[in-house]
């Protein structure tokens, strides 16, 4: 089992806020660090907290944890 963690920021598509997430992955798969940090990219200038949850499993699937702090309003997704 391997696990993947990294942090990043993105900015809220509602009032561009940035915001930092931490994202967890856990797979049987190898995932490429650098695929990795693509597909993270993709939601630097925006994105919904959800969608970007969304698009991560999509890529990479595994069992996968993202959590941030909107405004104080911690918010987390898991994805399996």
């Amino acid at each position: 089992m391997n696990t993947y963690e990294t942090s990043f920021f993105c900015l809220c598509p509602v009032n561009n806020v940035r915001v930092c997430y931490r994202l967890t992955i856990t797979t049987d798969a190898i995932i490429a660090v650098e695929e990795l940090l693509a597909h993270i990219a993709r939601w630097y200038e925006s994105g919904f907290h959800e969608l970007i949850a969304d698009h991560l499993h999509e890529a990479f699937g595994g069992d996968q944890t993202l959590a941030a702090d909107h405004h104080s309003v911690i918010i987390t997704t898991r994805r399996s």
